[in-house]
């Protein structure tokens, strides 16, 4: 259910990215653009909710990212829409699909897909997750001008029909005490692949809670971790 309340509609009004700046982000070249590699464990995801993530990744202005699907699905239902996709000259070669034959819950499920990737970063996203338009241009702008290695941005929700969005979570700068209690970092979640690599990838004795586990592990490898307001 939706329920937005008249300020956040005022604010999205006044912050969100225009027509313009997405234009703009669309014709930057960066000298040093890394790839995102964008890794997803699927299990029986709706079609409506895939169709909806794919969507959002192909909408992206900055366009150097790889989409990595894990199917622990128990159908061919999810597997076919994807392998549709990947025959599909606008996403060739840059989705990535691999069917489980074993669902080894969400932890090794993710695990399945960090394998798949090539991108020197990536990003974390459920399977019934969008991403905004500009979100992987933002945070190739902190790798850009900081040499950012993990970064985190803010979110809200959206309604079942993929319209309405609602209930913002602005969220604090890094703060690692506040991250010790309680996962405020979530989605969306962006970190160099070899650091991933170095903390072993996700650990399926925190299933549940994996990604604040694995979030807590990459954050410690780090002298700084970027938030994109």
């Amino acid at each position: 259910m939706g329920g937005n309340d008249s300020r956040y509609e005022a604010w999205m009004k006044l912050n969100d990215v225009t027509k313009e700046q997405l234009e703009f982000q669309r014709n930057q070249v960066f000298e040093n653009g890394v790839k995102f590699s964008i890794i997803v464990p699927l299990y029986n995801t709706p079609l409506n909710f895939l169709d909806d993530l794919v969507k959002s990744v192909m909408a992206q202005t900055y366009s150097n990212w790889q989409l990595c699907f894990a199917d622990g699905s128990n159908n061919n239902k999810v597997g076919e829409y994807i392998r549709s996709h990947i025959t599909d000259g606008s996403y060739q070669g840059r989705i990535t699909y691999k069917h489980l034959v074993d669902n080894g819950g969400i932890s090794e499920n993710t695990n399945e897909a960090l394998k798949l990737a090539v991108g020197e970063y990536i990003i974390l996203v459920d399977h019934d997750d969008m991403l905004s338009p500009d979100a992987l241009y933002e945070m190739m702008v902190q790798i850009d001008e900081h040499g950012a290695e993990v970064i985190y941005s803010d979110e809200d929700k959206i309604d079942i029909k993929g319209k309405e969005r609602y209930e913002p979570y602005f969220k604090s700068d890094f703060n690692i005490d506040l991250l010790c209690s309680n996962n405020y970092v979530c989605h969306l979640f962006c970190v160099k692949k070899d650091i991933a690599l170095k903390v072993g990838g996700f650990d399926s004795g925190f299933d549940g809670a994996q990604d604040h586990d694995f979030i807590l592990k990459c954050v410690s490898e780090v002298d700084k971790v970027y938030h994109i307001p």
